[in-house]
């Protein structure tokens, strides 16, 4: 039971920082507008891929989870 309680703290933590990052992620001008974004418009469909807003955010939670869980 304490394995399971753990867990469940662990990702009402998660949905915590998901949310925080949900409401502040408007605050970030750049945030999804990068130069390697791809964005192909045609008619009435938009097609949107942030792919170096995805490269940016993963080498920055990279480097985060290295120094909060290093040992």
């Amino acid at each position: 039971m304490r394995e399971l309680g753990r867990v469940l703290i662990g990702l009402g933590c998660l949905a915590l920082v998901l949310g925080a990052a949900l409401l502040l992620a408007d605050r970030i001008p750049w945030l999804g507008r990068l130069p390697g974004d791809i964005v192909v418009r045609r008619g009435p469909v938009t097609f949107y891929f942030p792919l170096l807003t995805c490269v940016v955010l993963s080498v920055v939670l990279t480097i985060v989870v290295n120094l909060f869980w290093r040992r």
